[in-house]
């Protein structure tokens, strides 16, 4: 089959005898790819900051499509199913899965060893991020392995649009995420860091969980000017704007009650101490640049609640451990719990109340997959999500 491949650091390749998917173990299903996006963590690995890449893994993990083969123990799914595909793997029965925490699920990750080196234990498996998320093979690809295809494969409602359910995967339940286990109560005032997918997502899941206000920042106007449109959030430019100061001006002195994080480790910011933390990242003095998490903890109110979602893979430095304790500050990050959440938010984009389909900018074939990767990367044509569809599938209603 044909699949798109990371060979090396911000080297793609679209490969056309990579072995098609088979039925491995009795829960699995197999997935004709309708749609694949793009998504802001590929990026990191891309750029060489995950470990544990190999030459020639297929990468992506946001998709939908057909369930083309199921294995003898699938019960929830059959041949010609339309449904979206969680991008976290998880079994559905241990105990984090029972307890609804589906990214710390202890049998998704198949390769277990690598992450407990290096964070003390292992979180689940994820589609086509890295051989210490489980080396499992990505979706950017005409077909896709699915295991535990009953806990995290979901059918699409009647009249949802691929390119709206294609959302449900990643973007839109990381989203939620934030605003649900951020805390959001009717009346906050919530600040979300970047503009991208995953932030819009984040700003209108707030909005549903009864925001009064949510203030937004990037630095891109097209970005910008999508959270403002679509979403309905304030936005600052944050090269042209003191973010600290405006947002206590915006919130009567105290701050944000919830600040979202949605960069993630390569976090830009202006002035001089991006370029130095830049250099000690390629150096691998530290491993992420963590500038929009310390500006999320030095605006929230005291009393508040930080959420990181965006992905940070090790070490970062000058970390504002006194602000964060001395403001009484809560902070939590996870992974998306997807399984958690999708049910609901498909529910949700059916009746028109969660947006997704305008995320969807560029939408091309696989071929021009590491065309669609450079659009996203370098922020060219007005592009927030670069989308594939490896089998030519049109927009299904």
């Amino acid at each position: 089959m044909k699949a798109l491949c990371w060979t090396g650091v911000n080297e793609l390749s679209v490969e056309n005898d990579i072995p098609d998917p088979r039925i491995q173990n009795r829960h699995d299903a197999i997935l004709k790819v309708h749609l694949s996006s793009v998504c802001g963590s590929d990026l990191h690995q891309i750029s060489g900051y995950i470990p544990a890449m190999r030459e020639g893994d297929v990468i992506g993990h946001e998709f939908m499509g057909t369930i083309v083969e199921t294995g003898p123990d699938v019960q929830k799914h059959k041949v010609g199913d339309r449904v979206v595909v969680c991008s976290v793997i998880a079994c559905g029965s241990c105990w984090f899965c029972e307890h609804q925490m589906y990214s710390c699920c202890d049998n998704g990750n198949t390769n277990p060893a690598i992450t407990e080196a290096m964070w003390g234990t292992h979180p689940a498996g994820i589609f086509g991020y890295s051989h210490a998320m489980g080396g499992f093979k990505g979706s950017h690809a005409e077909y896709v392995r699915v295991p535990y295809a009953d806990t995290i494969a979901f059918a699409i409602p009647d009249g949802v649009e691929d390119e709206a359910a294609l959302f449900a995967s990643d973007s839109a339940p990381t989203g939620w995420m934030g605003a649900d286990l951020g805390g959001v109560q009717p009346g906050d005032i919530v600040a979300v860091w970047g503009c991208g997918a995953v932030g819009q997502m984040a700003a209108n899941s707030a909005f549903l969980k009864g925001a009064e206000r949510v203030i937004a920042m990037d630095r891109f106007d097209y970005r910008l000017e999508m959270m403002e449109r679509h979403i309905g959030a304030e936005v600052l430019n944050y090269e042209q704007t003191d973010v600290d100061l405006e947002l206590k001006e915006r919130t009567g002195g105290r701050g944000p009650d919830v600040c979202i994080e949605a960069v993630g480790l390569e976090s830009h910011a202006p002035g001089p101490q991006y370029r130095y933390e830049q250099v000690k990242q390629q150096l691998r003095i530290e491993t992420d640049r963590p500038h929009a998490v310390r500006d999320a903890i030095m605006a929230c109110r005291k009393g508040g609640t930080v959420f990181v979602l965006g992905v940070f893979v090790g070490m970062v430095d000058k970390f504002p451990l006194g602000a964060f304790m001395n403001k009484g500050l809560t902070m939590r990050g996870a992974q998306q719990h997807g399984e958690r959440y999708i049910p609901e938010l498909l529910d949700r984009i059916a009746k028109g109340e969660l947006k997704t389909g305008h995320l969807a900018t560029h939408r091309m074939s696989l071929d021009d997959g590491p065309k669609g990767y450079e659009l996203f990367k370098n922020k060219e044509d007005g592009c927030l999500r670069s989308v594939f569809a490896p089998n030519g599938a049109a927009s299904a209603a």
